[in-house]
């Protein structure tokens, strides 16, 4: 019997590699199981650990600007074998990267994003994935286009300054000085919102709130992507709001179609592909997948999901071990999921469950050997 152990990490408990520690010895020992294990992330925290378990690269830091142009060192994974950069936004752009009280997507910028690409490419990078979660700005990723060569005017021929307050005045984008080698540098992006560039849906009105902006600047912002938008789809000859994910990240999902040429794919799709997860797990007898809750969301972009669209089209039975269940028997059934357990069914209460997720995912484990067993 082959197994596959394919987990998330269990958020604030247990890592993906962990699960893999404790569940796998069980299975070798009660069912003489060949275990394969395939750790997965959905492109939040701790994708970085998941890729460089396949990747093997190296940790590269930078001193670069953060999003309001004061120097921060920022980190990203760098394959020389295969010259493969995996380059997450939020190192250089992020929240993470500010006190709250400095939230302002009005005056933030993406600029130290695009000078972490660039230090990837004169690394020799010809593959950059980049993770655009967790970001402080709403520039529309001007500022990373900038740090590569594009220069953004207004009316009077003024160079524009990259932040978000300032999409407004952009008339003209100059392409002239754009690094030649994006052209020889394939880009894909892990993204898993759908939200268009502007409107009611849109990057400023549904997430600027969080990143400091008032009701006010929410309206400034929304209407400075919609304007802009205008002068890339001249530009670019493109359908700006039409793109799904255009407004991801404060507008770098569109920002990364048109300066980067790249690719937008859900998190876990990139994850499994730099694994090459379909391809290890064919003829396998079973993926034992899990998270920290399975409930209605798992299947908009979640690891599990991305296991259950593999599994299905290789006929391979999951069984998913999770922190907690929030789906009826049935709902998980219809999933796709053929057997499913939960540390919270062990636990006493959710602090229990936490101080003592090793041992409860080995009762969970156990449980399924004797089942497999029977």
């Amino acid at each position: 019997m082959t197994i596959v152990l394919a987990p998330d990490k269990y958020k604030g408990s247990i890592s993906g590699f962990g699960f893999c520690d404790i569940v796998a010895p069980i299975l070798q020992k009660e069912l003489k199981a060949d275990i394969i294990k395939l750790p997965l992330a959905d492109g939040g925290d701790g994708t970085i650990e998941v890729v460089n378990y396949y990747l093997n690269g190296d940790i590269v830091e930078a001193t670069v600007n953060n999003p309001l142009f004061q120097p921060v060192k920022a980190s990203y994974l760098y394959s020389k074998t295969n010259n493969v950069a995996f380059i997450e936004m939020a190192e250089a752009s992020g929240l993470k990267c500010l006190k709250p009280e400095d939230y302002n997507c009005m005056q933030t910028t993406t600029y130290g994003t695009g000078e972490l690409i660039l230090n990837a490419i004169n690394k020799g990078a010809k593959h950059i994935i980049l993770g655009i979660g967790g970001s402080a700005t709403n520039d529309c990723g001007i500022g990373m286009a900038s740090a590569l060569g594009y220069k953004f005017y207004d009316n009077n021929s003024n160079q524009v300054k990259p932040i978000g307050t300032n999409l407004s005045a952009i008339t003209t984008i100059d392409v002239n000085q754009v690094d030649a080698r994006l052209k020889t540098v394939t880009f894909q992006i892990a993204c898993d919102v759908t939200n268009p560039l502007y409107g009611s849906n849109g990057a400023a009105q549904i997430y600027a709130k969080q990143k400091g902006a008032s009701d006010k600047d929410i309206e400034i912002l929304d209407a400075g992507l919609q304007s802009f938008s205008n002068v890339l789809d001249h530009q670019f000859n493109i359908d700006s709001q039409q793109i799904k994910g255009a407004g991801a990240a404060g507008g770098m999902g569109v920002a990364s179609l048109t300066f980067l040429n790249a690719e937008l794919l859900p998190g876990i799709e990139l994850i499994k592909q730099i694994a090459d997860f379909d391809s290890k797990i064919k003829n396998t007898d079973w993926i034992i997948t899990g998270e920290g809750k399975l409930d209605a969301q798992t299947q908009s972009g979640k690891a599990i999901s991305g296991v259950l669209s593999s599994a299905e089209v290789n006929n391979i039975k999951v069984a998913a071990f999770c922190g907690a269940i929030d789906l009826t028997p049935n709902e998980v059934k219809a999933i796709g999921i053929q057997y499913s357990d939960a540390i919270m069914n062990k636990a006493k209460d959710f602090k229990d469950a936490l101080a003592n997720t090793p041992s409860y995912l080995q009762e969970i484990t156990q449980d399924f050997a004797d089942k497999i067993k029977n």
